[in-house]
């Protein structure tokens, strides 16, 4: 069977470099392997999604040298690859998923949800597990409750263990209640990012996700819903973040470390391709590379930290022309 990679990013701002080190890494993989690699814009949320993102997106990956099999501009037998086009698939996947009495409406308010908050950690994104307040109401109370509230709805996690090898971070254990059940549509009607995921990896057919290290805990979230839906799962790999030289993690505020910024400035891609590079430790040194010179070298990320950290000689390097 082939193998068949993805990159999939909000287009809520602008790439930075730790966006294209999770890029280059899923997309080294594949290339590496022979397989097929697709790009998918996962824009679900309208609110803070905008379609000049994603164009720039793919613009500054076709800049490193990343690109891709099927996805925008490009096309292929999965399409459409925006989510904001594929909600039909995720009423299937609701529908089915409410047959087999994996669901229920949750009427809880924020400021319910937000005075639990001193109940025990799930998702690291997400805070206080969910007690499950609205898993046993009677019939009667859903209905007093919806004459007043639209619901969420909610999946039921299973009792049992979930297990997993993540390809960088090794075996992983979870059990199912210490995540609780969540959110798979919102009352305002949008699906949940887990949902959505997991419906368009199996439905395009990706046999590998490769992304950042801060996804890990929500993995065994996405392999209930493989379970409850009949779905095979893909192997994982989870890579580190990228962090700055005070240990905080980089995000899309850091505007002169974007790729758009990077562009401007007129830095080859070549130079940042070696960055990035180097500090996966797949080269000893900084030097700049095309991203198909990388293929070869492509191999487990180097860190005994669990991240990668942009230092100020490194910046400085990368940005040095």
């Amino acid at each position: 069977m082939t193998r068949r990679g993805r990159f999939a990013p909000t287009p809520s701002g602008l790439l930075h470099i730790g966006n294209a080190f999770t890029a280059l890494a899923a997309w080294l993989q594949m290339r590496q392997a022979g397989g097929e690699f697709v790009l998918r814009i996962e824009d679900i949320d309208k609110a803070r999604s905008r379609p000049a993102y994603a164009e720039q997106l793919q613009d500054d990956l076709l800049w490193l040298g990343i690109d891709w099999d099927e996805g925008p501009r490009v096309g292929g037998p999965c399409a459409p690859y925006e989510q904001s086009r594929r909600e039909s698939l995720y009423e299937e996947a609701l529908e089915q998923l409410q047959q087999a009495g994996r669901l229920y409406p949750c009427y809880c308010s924020r400021s319910e949800l937000a005075a639990i908050g001193s109940a025990p950690h799930g998702l690291a994104s997400e805070g206080a597990t969910y007690p499950g307040l609205c898993r046993s109401l009677s019939p009667a109370e859903r209905q007093a409750r919806a004459a007043k509230k639209t619901p969420a709805l909610r999946f039921i996690m299973p009792p049992h263990e979930l297990r997993f090898y993540d390809a960088v971070a090794g075996p992983q254990t979870c059990a199912g209640e210490a995540l609780s059940d969540f959110v798979v549509k919102r009352a305002d009607g949008m699906f949940s990012y887990q949902l959505a995921v997991t419906v368009d990896d199996a439905a395009m057919g990706i046999t590998d996700v490769l992304r950042g290290a801060d996804l890990l805990d929500s993995t065994p979230r996405q392999l209930a819903l493989y379970e409850a839906l009949g779905l095979r799962a893909p192997d994982f790999a989870h890579v580190p973040l990228l962090v700055d030289a005070s240990g905080r993690r980089l995000s899309k505020r850091d505007s002169a470390l974007t790729l758009a910024a990077l562009r401007s400035a007129q830095v080859p891609p070549e130079r940042l391709l070696g960055a990035l590079a180097h500090l996966a430790g797949w080269i000893d040194r900084p030097e700049p590379l095309t991203a198909r010179e990388l293929i070869p070298v492509f191999g487990p990320v180097r860190t005994a930290s669990g991240r990668l950290t942009v230092s100020e000689q490194l910046r400085h390097w990368l940005t040095a022309g």
